[in-house]
Formats: structure tokens, C-alpha cells, sequence
């Protein structure tokens, strides 16, 4: 498990500030450029586990950078270069202080509100009748606040984003354009590759000149929830466990071992097998979504490697 990334310190000339978050590390350049890292690192319940997990940074990265190509069509994004397996590099945008869930099926946190007897999340109402895992009538965007390392994301309403001034409603009008554009395009390259994007996330910033971007992760095991298609309504009926791609798997490891992120609980030691398991999960998804064999990158001196590769592409600007 040594060679992993769970941490950097760089000094990048011209290196205005470094704002660590939960998995990704990013390094302002002359208020110009953003250098963002994807580090080893795996949050869920929005704690950080105390072990990295192997080539988990480098796949979350590539997924993304992928996936931004792929979508760039019908949503502009912030990304620039990728000059290291790890690190993406973008202009410098404000963030929106709102994450934009969106849900085509009863899965994850919506399910676990739907067992407890919710029938509304995030102002949304959610139908009589379903079972987890079953889909929705038509996908719901259910927001979520912001949260730095360490403290909770929460559920929130799009009138109370309003009502709060958190983003202006001609703003919020155009994420919500822009998630339902995603999840749709991503949707239909998941089925290509005979996956069901079941939920997902996006973030977006506002350029300097005031356009609206994609920002961050787009359609990786940590923002997003997959399941198979070959066998879906087979499961459903028998009420089976959806055979599923996702952090979810890692979360109810936690459950089982009774972590949910609450108040006095500690974090279950993760073996050295287990975390192994964990990586090739992760590159299982990165190959099922791809559609391209995942390529290990060197990880002899990553510390060295990032450093070196992101120290070249900034001297080319």
C-alpha cells in the first residue's frame, strides 16, 4: 500500500494557495490556472478512510477527463491539459456552493430516506410504491450543500438554494439545463457499454468572464452509482441485489461494520487484501466505462512523477 498518494506539498511557480478537499488537492496559479491533483485518497459518508487505495486517483482522473471530451459538446468545462495520470489542469473558476445530484433510480441515500418512510428529498417528491433500485418516473435533481473536509454534505431544496441567494435562479435555471444534458449523454454512453448510470453529481464554476462551466469529476466511481444491465429486471423481480459499479460497495462494508459517518463511531480497519479488492473494483469500472484496458501508471515515485510532469507543462505556458 506505499505507493499510493495521499498527500502533496508542491510549490508550483507562480503558486497563489492549495485548497485540500476531501479526495483531490487543487493548487491556484496566478489566479489564472488550477492544478488539480487526484490523490489515492477515499472519502464515503464524507469522512476520509485512514488508507489511500491504489491507482484510485489516476482512474477517477482519467474517467473525468474522458468523460469532460466526451460531453463537451453540449456543456462547456473548465479542463485545459492533463499533463500526469493524476492531475487535470483548468481555468480558475468560482464555484457554485451546491452539488447538483441527479436521480434516475431509488438507490443509495434515497433509499435509505424512501425505507425510513420520506416520500420528499430535497423539495422532490418521490412516488408510492418503489422498491430500491427500481427507476424513477423521470430522473430528480436533488441538490446537496457543499461541504469542506470533514463535515457533511447537506440535502437542500432548489427554493431554499433560491431563498438563501446560495445561486441566483437565472444561474440556477442553467445548472439545472446543464445536469439534465449530463446524466443524459452520460446515460446513453453507459448503456453503450451495457452499464445503467443509476445516480450521479456535477459541480460548476463561473469562468472569469462569467460563463457557466462544468467543473471537477464527471461520471467516476466516487460521484456516480452504475449498475449492470445485463440482468437488471431479472433482479428486480426477485428482488435480488442489483449488481452494481460504484463506492457503494465500500459504503455498505461500512455499514456492515457499523460506520455510517455518525457521532462516536470509528472508522473499520481496512485490511491490506481488502484495499486490494477495493483498487481492482475501481479498475473493474474504469475499464467497464471506458471500454479501454486501464494502463497502471508509474507509481515507483508519484510524488516525484507529478511534480516533474506539471513543473514541464507549466514551463511550456
Amino acid at each position: 500500500m506505499s505507493h499510493t498518494i495521499t498527500d502533496t506539498n508542491f510549490e508550483f511557480p507562480k503558486q497563489s494557495n492549495l485548497y485540500k478537499g476531501k479526495v483531490r488537492e487543487v493548487y491556484n496559479i496566478n489566479d489564472s490556472l488550477l492544478v488539480m491533483v487526484a490523490t489515492d485518497r477515499l472519502s464515503a459518508f464524507d469522512v476520509v478512510m485512514p488508507k489511500g487505495i491504489p491507482f484510485k486517483g489516476q482512474i477517477l482522473n482519467q474517467i473525468a477527463t474522458k468523460m469532460m471530451a466526451a460531453t463537451s459538446d453540449i456543456v462547456p468545462n473548465w479542463l485545459i491539459a492533463t499533463p500526469d495520470p493524476n492531475v487535470a489542469v483548468g481555468h480558475l473558476c468560482e464555484p457554485f456552493k451546491v452539488e447538483m445530484v441527479i436521480r434516475g433510480y431509488m438507490s443509495g441515500h434515497a433509499a435509505r430516506e424512501y425505507s425510513l418512510g420520506k416520500r420528499e428529498l430535497c423539495g422532490v417528491e418521490m412516488p408510492e410504491g418503489l422498491k430500491e433500485n427500481d427507476a424513477f418516473p423521470s430522473p430528480i435533481i436533488t441538490p446537496a450543500t457543499k461541504a469542506e473536509m470533514g463535515d457533511h454534505d447537506e440535502d437542500i431544496s432548489r427554493d431554499n438554494i433560491l431563498k438563501r441567494g446560495i445561486v441566483s435562479e437565472t444561474d440556477y435555471l442553467v445548472l439545472e439545463d446543464y445536469t439534465r444534458k449530463l446524466f443524459q449523454r452520460g446515460s446513453e454512453i453507459a448503456a453503450s457499454r451495457g452499464l445503467i448510470l443509476v445516480d450521479t453529481k456535477y459541480e460548476f464554476g463561473k469562468t472569469k468572464d462569467g460563463i457557466i462551466v462544468l467543473i471537477d469529476e464527471i461520471h467516476t466511481p466516487d460521484s456516480s452509482r452504475y449498475f449492470y444491465a445485463d440482468g437488471y429486471e431479472a433482479r428486480q423481480a426477485n428482488n435480488e441485489a442489483q449488481k452494481q459499479l460504484s463506492k457503494e460497495f465500500v459504503r455498505q462494508w461500512l455499514i456492515r461494520n457499523n460506520f455510517q459517518g455518525l457521532e462516536g463511531q470509528t472508522v473499520p480497519v481496512m485490511s491490506d487484501d481488502y484495499i486490494e479488492t477495493v483498487s481492482e473494483r475501481y479498475i473493474e469500472l474504469y475499464e467497464n466505462i471506458t471500454g479501454e484496458t486501464f494502463v497502471k501508471a508509474d507509481v515507483s515515485d508519484i510524488q516525484t512523477r507529478i511534480e516533474s510532469n506539471v513543473l514541464t507543462y507549466l514551463e511550456t505556458l
